[in-house]
């Protein structure tokens, strides 16, 4: 909107400013460092604040035409800037109204007493119609005249105007976007056939218009003071706003705003998104810490609506900051909220404390654990007891909180300055249903013995109590029973168990063998007992129980295989008794190569499972004694027994 008529009349000469109207000054008006030379007629008669204290002045002093009337104006809003735009419209000059410069004219025009007393279409009621008609119905100019206003300006907060830009401001985020046309900034503005297509000259493109994002005033309000942005989601909070949408506003605006949270990027989306800030823009570290604590205040409590990632940088942030303990006890408890949604190297927080001397921030993750542990209220996998569990227990939360701390465990392992008191609280402060396996444990655990080696027999057996030797797999449990790090009594417990994981599968395998029929189809038993729990277990995995089938047949295929040939082995054996039993009634070398041979015909033959006597000798007999056996049984008889004993 366009004020008066004139042209400019008014020229600046260092500290102070000249009406050029020809006419000699007669009022010296000072606001702050400026000093206006004008004339009293034009602004008596439209301010009724100077009318009163031009006629102080000429009572007060009686020699006015000589000395001159000289007026300070104190805590003026807008300072000398508003109080000249004032002075031209008293002037009838032109002046522009906008969005940025209409608070500071409406609140100067308040404090100068300029109503309609003292002239039609003064300057309250011009601003007051700009406000209403233009500033209001716009977007953009709402957040531009709310930008603009200060906190030294008490008479924005007594006329109301923030009030009304934030009810403005509130209202239009809160409108679906596709029902009117504010959200999308002018150079982004397409104009839009009815059918949808996007018009250039009128002429239908048939390309369609992008979708406008949800997002679309994340930018805009981040412009804002921190004060005005507080004020801003309080109102939105007022309105039932998604609290999504406010969460992504703070988010938005503290990455604009907070220069720490991008010292350490962690890979994803979450953490990428949005501008850096300008290094000659960051504000002071007292000012972050008070917006990082502010901004963590008004983040809505529920779980989800901010990221692990963005927390996590708040939270190394607020640490670098010496933020106060109330905002990091927040932070951490809304990770450990969805803990499970963390990702690995979020977890890695640099030590910033001068007593611990570990790399890593242990007690931090210990704290965020026990946040965990205390809000989640997963039932342990397997308790269901009318059927099945409908999800995957690998997908629970606990579980994969359990897969990450085991992860988080190999990697603060090899710090030589980690205790092992603080590695076993940690490893135990998860419950035992959490882990279906132990071999994250056990690498944790073996890469901790490896960077201390100077630990006690006892203080390794006490690091090693936080894995169960029971769950561990059959690949760790080889690796275990190898491992020199581990304590005696460690390796002995994996052998054992290890042995009865073996024993165990083979006797399951035998019993699902035992209830297929002849052609590898499942007998159907008469009742559920007699099916027992491994089939039963078979039965849920679908596809799973036809390999479990098919495994189980080749592994007894394999067995039958194994004693058909120790029948073979046994039968040759007596055969060879047999033999050297009617060459032991003859003479000579004879009787030594049975005797060589351990072929006594009293005795007995050894079992093929038991052990070989110590004195017995397999290479023994003399050469004559094998020629002499060669030439009474064929080469092919020899060559068959030979083959068999290898």
């Amino acid at each position: 909107m366009k004020l008066g008529s004139k042209p400019e009349a008014f020229q600046k000469r260092g500290q102070a400013w000249f009406c050029t109207s020809g006419l000699a000054s007669d009022i010296k008006i000072k606001v702050e460092q400026m000093t206006f030379h004008l004339h009293k007629f034009p602004l008596v008669s439209r301010s009724g604040r100077l009318a009163k204290l031009v006629e102080e002045m000429s009572e007060e002093d009686d020699n006015e035409e000589s000395s001159g009337c000289q007026i300070q104006l104190v805590d003026i809003p807008g300072g000398a800037e508003a109080f000249e735009l004032a002075a031209k419209f008293c002037y009838q000059v032109k002046v522009e109204l906008t969005a940025t410069n209409v608070v500071a004219l409406r609140c100067v025009a308040e404090y100068l007493e300029m109503t309609e007393e003292f002239g039609d279409g003064n300057l309250i009621a011009k601003t007051e119609a700009f406000l209403q008609q233009v500033v209001l119905r716009s977007w953009p100019d709402s957040v531009r005249a709310l930008e603009s206003c200060s906190s030294s300006m008490p008479q924005v907060e007594e006329l109301g105007i923030v009030e009304k830009l934030i009810h403005s401001v509130c209202v239009k985020a809160c409108t679906d976007p596709s029902l009117v046309g504010w959200p999308i900034p002018e150079h982004h503005s397409l104009l839009q056939s009815p059918g949808g297509s996007v018009l250039w000259n009128g002429i239908s493109t048939g390309a369609r218009a992008r979708a406008i994002r949800t997002d679309w005033w994340y930018d805009d309000l981040s412009t804002l003071s921190l004060p005005l942005l507080e004020r801003v989601v309080a109102g939105l909070e007022a309105r039932g706003t998604r609290p999504e949408s406010i969460a992504g506003a703070l988010v938005h605006y503290a990455k604009k705003s907070l220069p720490g949270l991008h010292r350490r990027h962690s890979g994803r989306d979450a953490c990428t998104h949005g501008p850096l800030v300008p290094a000659t823009v960051a504000p002071a570290e007292d000012d972050q810490r008070i917006m990082l604590e502010t901004i963590e205040a008004r983040l809505p409590s529920m779980k989800g609506v901010v990221s692990t990632c963005f927390l996590f940088g708040l939270l190394r942030t607020a640490m670098i900051l010496n933020a106060n303990a109330r905002c990091k006890s927040n932070l951490e408890r809304r990770i450990g909220m969805q803990l499970e949604q963390a990702m690995l190297d979020e977890l890695l927080m640099p030590n910033y404390s001068y007593i611990e001397e570990t790399l890593y921030d242990i007690d931090v993750v210990q704290r965020i654990l026990d946040h965990f542990l205390l809000l989640d209220q997963n039932s342990p996998p397997g308790s269901d007891e009318e059927g099945p569990l409908l999800g995957s227990p690998s997908l629970s939360p606990i579980m994969m909180v359990a897969k990450l701390l085991d992860a988080y465990l190999a990697e603060v392992a090899p710090d030589v300055n980690l205790k092992p008191a603080k590695f076993q609280a940690l490893a135990e402060a998860l419950p035992d249903y959490s882990r279906r396996l132990d071999d994250g444990l056990y690498r944790a655990v073996d890469i901790f013995l490896k960077a201390h080696p100077w630990l006690s027999e006892a203080e390794r057996e006490r690091v090693c109590k936080i894995m169960d030797c029971q769950k561990l797999s059959l690949e760790a449990c080889t690796h275990a029973a190898q491992n020199e790090r581990l304590p005696l009594r460690v390796v002995v417990q994996v052998l054992f168990f290890e042995q009865l994981q073996l024993r165990t599968a083979i006797a399951g395998s035998f019993l699902v063998s035992d209830n297929l029929g002849p052609s590898g189809q499942q007998v159907r038993p008469s009742t559920l007992g007699e099916a027992g729990g491994a089939t039963q277990a078979g039965m849920r995995g679908g596809d799973g129980w036809v390999n479990v089938v098919h495994e189980n047949q080749v592994l007894k295929g394999n067995m039958d295989r194994m004693l058909s040939r120790v029948s073979q082995l046994e039968r040759e054996c007596n055969t060879m008794r047999h033999e050297i039993e009617k060459l032991h009634r003859g003479k000579g070398p004879l009787n030594t190569l049975s005797k060589a041979l351990g072929c006594n015909s009293r005795s007995p033959i050894t079992p093929v499972t038991g052990d070989i006597p110590a004195n017995q000798n397999l290479n023994g007999g003399a050469s004559l004694s094998k020629e002499h056996l060669r030439q009474r049984h064929p080469p092919t008889v020899h060559a068959r027994s030979s083959s068999s004993l290898s």
